[in-house]
């Protein structure tokens, strides 16, 4: 497989074309940003860290029969993918109450919800990644109908499985966002997991002392991010 041009530069990720025009490389850099770019850093082992979650994570799903768009692990910053056409919303799943929706509706911070609350947003960053429903997504075709609900139902297969994959390792998963789409070489099929799975997209907590392990101790400038990402990928099995 050879690595071509870049074809793709996000705030933390950049993606190569490769000689296959139905794979791509995803390369993890060290760079971190929080409210849509207005805090930026880089973060010594960061890019290696995330590739190298995302990958086990990934792993995980597609054991328990959740399709993705991860191909392979190559190297210590990047991995295959297969090259996909993404539906431009952000699926997001809360088990308790934090960030954004604590802010939205006056709750305070930590509430543990009775079930899992999922939640649509556009993805735009000019925009600030508004929230948005079902018939925003339908009426204005991000998504048609039975794609709005593959979304929802394999976002809750996904927390069914990592919920408590992740109890188990004493850390409570708070909440998280997945993107979906389809793979160029099966533009018809079912949706597949697409984008990343890290601590800079979720928030996770130590079970016992609420301890932040994710991307909020940059936000909030706790200090030690990559210690408590690496941490984070040590208690639940991911080789580092």
């Amino acid at each position: 497989m050879e690595k071509r041009q870049e074809i793709y530069r996000g705030k933390a990720k950049t993606v190569y074309a490769t000689d296959d025009p139905q794979r791509l490389v995803m390369h993890y850099r060290d760079d971190v940003s929080a409210f849509d770019g207005a805090k930026l850093a880089k973060l010594d082992r960061k890019g290696e860290t995330n590739n190298r979650i995302n990958a086990w994570v990934m792993g995980k799903l597609a054991e328990a029969g959740i399709g993705t768009h991860f191909v392979s692990l190559l190297n210590e910053r990047e991995s295959l993918v297969k090259a996909m056409k993404m539906i431009p919303v952000e699926c997001v799943v809360r088990n308790v109450c934090a960030g954004s929706m604590a802010k939205r509706y006056g709750i305070e911070e930590g509430t543990r919800l009775p079930e899992p609350i999922f939640e649509f947003f556009l993805k735009s960053d000019a925009l600030h990644d508004p929230l948005v429903n079902d018939d925003h997504i339908r009426v204005l075709e991000w998504a048609t109908e039975a794609e709005i609900a593959q979304m929802k139902a394999l976002t809750h297969r996904v927390n069914a499985l990592l919920k408590p994959l992740f109890a188990n390792a004493g850390i409570d998963l708070v909440d998280y966002k997945l993107e979906f789409g389809h793979p160029l070489d099966d533009p018809q099929g079912e949706l597949v997991l697409g984008d990343e799975f890290t601590p800079d997209g979720c928030r996770l907590w130590d079970a016992k002392t609420g301890e932040k392990l994710d991307k909020d101790r940059f936000r909030r400038d706790l200090g030690e991010v990559i210690e408590h990402y690496r941490e984070v990928g040590r208690r639940i099995g991911v080789p580092l």
